[in-house]
């Protein structure tokens, strides 16, 4: 049986197959790497390609990019994806590139979508035909590159960040794929009431196939008014009943907006840390991660300017475990708000850090004698414990003026508390208790 014609069969393609830009004219977003005067379009232009990683979310036109760049460098290209091929498949497609080189000396540029699944050998396999330009090698990822992808790749290849497409980018798009008569629904009696515009702008999200996509579905349900097919607001609606905010779990917008929700709350905003924990809620993820990362924020960013945050935060996480998910994101919620608001100190964080990396870089200091516990008679003899003065025999039960850290860092203070909260109080208490340490040196002084 005979295919059908070429033009006939790209009729069944959907619509964002179809509209895909053929040049960089028609290329919507990414101007900060595309746009008038920048290096990478003057490159594309004057047909000088290299290799490139693509980073950015699905629908922002980085399988399209890939394209437009073989299309003007007058190479061919080879597309593989990571989901469905392995090392066969990335030697088929280097012999393809090999013999096109020799036979018609025209480059190839080799596209990989999803490059990010493939594991460090096959990886590996495509840097010896980087290196001797066999294959100009871009590939598309929506995971950081930094995580995803090993060294060796990353320094032959240009990472270029891809952008969620803005408004009037979705609106380019979308006023090129009614108005073109021959890829497009240049040829349909159509109109779109303002609000559904915007709300199809509102759930493509900055995602060019997801707009096209749904104004594809939505033409197909479009009513008849007056003789011209009309889509409103309400077919929206029944298409997408409920918006679902992007996320992707364990995924790069998953931990975006952990950090958002981390640095709202670290920065006493109470409504963004309740935002963002709605978000990642929506978005299917898991309550009790937030509640962990609430109790890092409670030591971390309040530490003892409140130390009531801390149980707030274990209570939280002890009520979801208790009462289920209705009342513990409540709870989870509560202790978001309280923490956000909570006086700020990473007092104890900035110490604890700091001593930890004395530790791992100085020497092991020995413990002072007068420290050291004397439980046999030779112990003893050798000083063991001598001189310790016991606290709870002492004025405010403190032995002014005793040392308790090595000699080599006894003048040195690492817990220094903030002004706020409940570590004002204790920063007068150390104060306090400095000065008498002072006072107890200088009547040693005396004496001497």
């Amino acid at each position: 049986m005979n295919s059908l014609p070429l033009d006939f069969a790209d009729d069944f393609r959907p619509l964002a197959a179809r509209m895909r830009p053929r040049t960089l004219a028609e290329y919507a977003g990414q101007q900060h790497l595309v746009g008038d005067g920048t290096a990478l379009r003057k490159a594309i232009t004057d047909g000088r390609v290299f290799s490139l990683i693509l980073w950015g979310p699905p629908g922002t036109g980085k399988t399209t990019l890939a394209e437009v760049i073989a299309k003007q460098a007058d190479a061919s290209i080879i597309k593989l994806s990571a989901v469905t091929c392995g090392i066969k498949e990335i030697r088929d497609a280097i012999t393809q590139a090999q013999q096109r080189q020799q036979q018609y000396q025209q480059r190839t540029l080799l596209f990989v979508d999803e490059v990010h699944r493939f594991n460090k050998s096959q990886q590996d396999a495509f840097l010896p035909f980087i290196e001797d330009g066999t294959i100009i090698f871009i590939g598309a990822t929506t995971e950081n590159p930094s995580f995803a992808l090993n060294n060796a790749i990353l320094s032959r290849a240009r990472v270029c960040v891809l952008k969620p497409l803005a408004d009037e980018d979705l609106q380019q798009v979308l006023t090129q794929a009614i108005t073109d008569k021959e890829r497009g629904l240049g040829n349909v009696d159509l109109t779109i009431v303002p609000d559904a515009q915007q709300l199809l702008l509102q759930l493509a999200a900055g995602d060019a196939r997801k707009l096209l996509n749904l104004l594809e579905q939505a033409v197909e349900l479009a009513g008849i008014v007056d003789n011209v097919k009309q889509i409103d607001f309400a077919i929206l609606k029944h298409l997408v009943p409920k918006q679902l905010p992007g996320f992707d779990n364990q995924g790069d917008m998953f931990y975006d907006l952990i950090s958002a929700f981390h640095k709202s709350v670290r920065g006493s905003d109470p409504d963004a840390a309740l935002y963002w924990y709605c978000r990642i809620l929506a978005g299917g993820g898991d309550p009790l991660y937030v509640a962990r990362r609430l109790l890092a924020i409670a030591s971390e960013d309040i530490g003892n300017a409140d130390p009531r945050a801390l149980t707030l935060a274990l209570n939280a996480w002890d009520t979801f475990e208790r009462v289920g998910p209705a009342e513990g994101e409540r709870a989870i919620a509560q202790a978001a708000v309280y923490l956000a608001l909570a006086p700020k100190s990473n007092a104890v964080y900035s110490a604890f850090n700091q001593i930890k990396k004395i530790v791992a870089e100085h020497p092991a200091y020995e413990v002072p004698l007068h420290l050291r516990n004397a439980p046999t008679s030779l112990m003893k003899q050798l000083g063991f414990g001598e001189g310790y003065r016991y606290a709870h025999d002492e004025p405010g039960a403190y032995a002014a003026g005793e040392r308790y850290l090595p000699a080599e860092l006894a003048d040195q203070q690492f817990y220094q508390p903030v002004e706020r909260g409940m570590e004002k109080q204790l920063a007068e208490k150390l104060r306090y208790l400095k000065q008498l340490d002072q006072d107890s040196v200088q009547q040693r002084d005396k004496k001497c």
